[in-house]
């Protein structure tokens, strides 16, 4: 099982920002359908080294995570608004 966990920190944190990203993280819910979990959070403590918002994706396999990648629900939906909406991203991929 694979865990891929991602922190966005948002350009414009407002929280109709936040509350609108969080939706299209979670709208990957049947239809991406190598992801097997889907987990996404809000930061309420918003301290300087916070970031905005978590996602969690649990996949079977490294393949499924590399098929999830490519998804072009993930690639057209989800990373375009991540990419007109993030400051900064961080990422990190592991074995459960």
């Amino acid at each position: 099982m694979i865990r891929h966990t991602v922190c966005f920190k948002l350009a414009n944190p407002t929280e109709e920002s936040i509350e609108e990203t969080c939706a299209i993280l979670r709208s990957m819910e049947g239809r991406v359908p190598t992801a097997k979990r889907i987990f996404v959070g809000a930061d309420f403590l918003h301290s300087p080294r916070s970031y905005d918002i978590i996602l969690q994706v649990d996949l079977e396999s490294r393949e499924d995570l590399d098929t999830y990648q490519n998804d072009p629900y993930h690639v057209d939906v989800v990373k375009a608004h991540i990419g007109r909406v993030a400051a900064s991203v961080i990422a990190l991929d592991c074995e459960l």
